[in-house]
C-alpha cells in the first residue's frame, strides 16, 4: 500500500511540494515528460512504497512478474542526479540514492536505462558503475 505524503516536499529532491512534483505522475493525472522526470517519479514511488506505479512505468521487456519485495527497514535518505542524457525515443539518467536498511547507511549508483513508447517514458533497465 502506498504511503501519504502530498502535503510535504517531494521525496525526489526538487524542493517542490509533492502534489506539484512527483504526485501529478504518481496519480496518474500526468505522464513523466521525459526520462528525468521518469526515473525521479520511480524514485519518488520507491520511497511511497507504490507498487503499482512502478510495475505500471517499468517496460514490458523487463518488468518482475511479481512485487517488489521492498524491507520494511529500509530508509530512503536522498536522490542526487548524476548526469542525464536524452534523445526522442531514449533517455539515460545516472544517479546515486541513499538509503538507510536496518540502521545502515547505504547507496545505490545506477545509469538506468529509459525508452519512450506510446507517448509514455519507460525504465528498461540498469547498469552500475561503481562495480
Amino acid at each position: 500500500m502506498a504511503k501519504s505524503n502530498q502535503a510535504l516536499d517531494c521525496p525526489c529532491g526538487t524542493g517542490k511540494k509533492f502534489e506539484q512534483c512527483c504526485g501529478v505522475y504518481l496519480s496518474g493525472q500526468e505522464l513523466a515528460p521525459n526520462a528525468l522526470a521518469l526515473m525521479r517519479s520511480r524514485y519518488t514511488a520507491y520511497v511511497m512504497e507504490d507498487q503499482a506505479y512502478l510495475q505500471k512505468t517499468w517496460h514490458a521487456s523487463t518488468r518482475p512478474a511479481v512485487q517488489l519485495d521492498q524491507q520494511e527497514s529500509c530508509k530512503w535518505l536522498g536522490l542526487t542526479i548524476v548526469a542525464q542524457q536524452q534523445d526522442a525515443q531514449h533517455g539515460t539518467v545516472e544517479f546515486i540514492a541513499k538509503y538507510k536498511v536496518n540502521g545502515r547507511a547505504q547507496r545505490l549508483h545506477e545509469k538506468s536505462n529509459f525508452v519512450l513508447e506510446d507517448g509514455a517514458w519507460l525504465y528498461v533497465d540498469g547498469v552500475f558503475p561503481d562495480q
